[in-house]
């Protein structure tokens, strides 16, 4: 079982807020590891780490201390889900007017390089053409990209590839909320014990069958189906009891 501080955790559930600080601080490594994923987006990362605190806070609330999970694993999706939360409700993700307008720049160079030479055209020239740095033009198409969302593939028996380990373990309700990115995911299977997070990296990650995975282990078909249900299992509730 996973060692938490459960006195700890207990007093801040019912509102010592000296201990709830406490905790917040001993996190904060945490939560600014998860705030800094959303850099360059447009908001201020200071305002960002509060939102996080906010999720934080309702991870502590929710905790079980009977869960044999580590505190640290349990509130990655709160955290992140309640900056995805407000991101979504504020419209859509802040871009300053400069970094705008140099998208539009970048993208009318890119269409005539394209055009012209029948390829793309490298930041290095990008930036020289607009005679600013090539970290300029880094952050501006950063900035136009999506949140990185959730990857892993499952693969079948048949050796097709199939569904992703994400939809393997979701709910099918308010999935941005509930399992919001990749490092939720890594969080959760770090939490593992160590064969069961084996089990799910050679099976999600090096796309090996169940039978593949049953003879590096020495173990029957039937043994790693069973484990692989309940791993899952297990991290579907991790996962989605975030809102």
């Amino acid at each position: 079982m996973f060692e938490n501080d459960k006195n700890t955790i207990q007093k801040a559930q019912q509102g010592d807020q000296a201990v709830l600080e406490k905790l917040i601080k001993e996190n904060s490594g945490l939560i600014w590891s998860i705030v800094k994923r959303f850099s360059g987006r447009g908001y201020e990362l200071e305002d960002l780490y509060q939102i996080g605190c906010v999720g934080f806070i309702k991870s502590i609330k929710r905790f079980d201390t009977n869960f044999e999970v580590k505190l640290s694993t349990y509130t990655v999706p709160y955290i992140l889900g309640e900056i995805k939360r407000y991101i979504r409700d504020d419209g859509t993700i802040k871009i300053s007017r400069s970094i705008k307008e140099l998208q539009v720049k970048i993208r009318q160079i890119q269409q005539e390089y394209r055009n012209k030479y029948k390829e793309e055209i490298s930041i290095e020239k990008i930036a020289k053409k607009l005679k600013i740095a090539k970290e300029d033009i880094a952050i501006a198409l950063e900035a136009s990209k999506p949140i990185e969302s959730i990857d892993g593939v499952y693969q079948s028996e048949k050796g097709e590839k199939g569904i992703g380990l994400i939809e393997k373990i979701s709910t099918g309700e308010n999935e941005e909320d509930t399992i919001t990115n990749r490092l939720a995911l890594k969080e959760a299977i770090d939490g593992l014990a160590p064969k069961d997070k084996q089990i799910i990296l050679l099976r999600f990650y090096k796309e090996k069958t169940q039978t593949e995975v049953a003879k590096i282990l020495g173990v029957s078909q039937v043994q790693i189906s069973r484990t692989e249900r309940k791993i899952l299992s297990k991290m579907k509730l991790l996962l989605s009891d975030v809102g």
